[in-house]
């Protein structure tokens, strides 16, 4: 896979493929922190001074144009962040498009209008994949959040150019995801998170053949717990996926990998952030309780396990840490990670969220802003933006 840095970019058109799909509120964007992982990227070229053109999606807007959904609060804050001037276009394909990128000066930036306005992106069409190409004369890739998707911009597009490339933050993404699935340091401890057992399921069978030790937690704990045959209460129980989550435990068993789950809980009695929370002893919950949080002795066993690890993975939160009565778990969690020694890599909007609320974000080897990306790599599935540009799976 041939880098930025392995292709000439002095004077040419370069389209970059990045991930701008940010949270916007009330026309302003309310986490940068995608945009501002491009930045390296963008740096390195405009300092050779290529002609950028950036294209991202945002949003869900079925193929249709939503005002709701513009680009225009990116393009004012990749603009705050370069220091330097950005331009929107009005579309991303068509002869306006194609001349305000042909305009373009050494070092100039085009943002295209979001790519999901035109149906064609989502169903990799190819039409509005060499519409797309017209634009410029080399190709990047350095959206890791979409590379699982074969989308046209990510997808048919980096076929149609000869010169064709991998940005810094991909680049850095694979040289850090790749290490968990390689020769990580010994122990290598997992932290899983999160709501559903089905949504974590092929990450979850992966680390049970690599892992030495996975730490589950958030309310897939208590599918687990109840394959195991505990009371859980009232707490969310994915009934479907009990005999899978048994047989999870059985193989991981099998591969020598250690499961680890709650031993103590923090619970409530409804679903709500004002719920008064109730500490519980014992791997059970009785009837007419929920479970919202790992427990103390929960947090201390995990902390010590963290604390001995060569390599950690963390990926979902142990509680509804949204909630300050059930928050405690996973503020433990991202201390431990932070003060580990260990190489530790963090991912998943949630967990990142928890970082970032802990105000450990820089004290973690590497955030990891690919979610669903992250999971199909980690998984071992091969992620067709990365294919297109000539990335091979291990």
């Amino acid at each position: 896979m041939k880098s930025i840095e392995d292709l000439d970019l002095a004077g040419r058109r370069v389209f970059v493929r990045v991930d701008y799909n940010v949270p916007i509120k009330d026309g302003r964007v309310t986490d940068a922190t995608r945009i501002e992982e491009s930045l390296p990227t963008l740096r390195l070229a405009l300092g050779q001074g290529a002609r950028l053109v950036l294209a991202s999606h945002l949003g869900r807007p079925g193929g249709k144009v939503a005002a709701e959904l513009s680009l225009a609060p990116v393009a004012a804050e990749l603009a705050r962040l370069l220091d330097t001037d950005v331009s929107l276009a009005e579309d991303c394909v068509g002869s306006e498009v194609r001349r305000a990128a042909e305009d373009l000066a050494d070092g100039g930036v085009l943002l295209l209008e979001n790519l999901r306005f035109h149906a064609g992106e989502e169903a990799d069409d190819g039409d509005f994949a060499s519409a797309l190409a017209e634009l410029a004369d080399v190709y990047i890739n350095d959206a890791f959040g979409a590379a699982h998707r074969a989308h046209a911009s990510t997808h048919a597009l980096a076929a149609l150019f000869e010169e064709r490339g991998a940005g810094l933050l991909i680049l850095e993404e694979v040289h850090q995801l790749g290490r968990l699935l390689g020769s990580p340091d010994q122990p290598f401890v997992a932290v899983v998170g999160g709501a559903k057992v089905s949504d974590k399921l092929e990450l979850l069978e992966s680390l049970a053949q690599r892992a030495n030790t996975v730490l589950v937690g958030g309310a897939m704990a208590y599918t687990f717990l109840a394959a195991q045959g505990h009371e859980v209460g009232s707490s969310r129980v994915e009934t479907d996926k009990v005999d899978t989550a048994r047989t999870l435990l059985e193989s991981a068993a099998a591969d020598g990998t250690i499961i680890e789950l709650p031993s103590d809980h923090i619970a409530a009695e409804s679903f709500a952030s004002e719920s008064e929370s109730v500490e519980v002893s014992g791997q059970s919950i009785p009837d007419g309780l929920m479970g919202l949080d790992i427990g103390p002795a929960t947090q201390t066993r995990y902390a010590d396990i963290l604390r001995r690890a060569g390599t950690i993975l963390w990926n979902g939160p142990m509680g509804v840490f949204e909630w300050e009565n059930f928050r405690a778990g996973t503020m433990a969690v991202a201390a431990a990670v932070a003060d580990s020694a260990a190489s530790s890599v963090v991912g998943g909007g949630d967990s990142l969220a928890a970082l970032a609320l802990s105000g450990r974000k820089d004290d973690v080897s590497h955030v990891s802003t690919g979610g669903g990306a992250s999971l199909e790599f980690l998984a071992g599935h091969e992620l067709p933006g990365l294919s297109a540009i000539g990335y091979q799976a291990r």
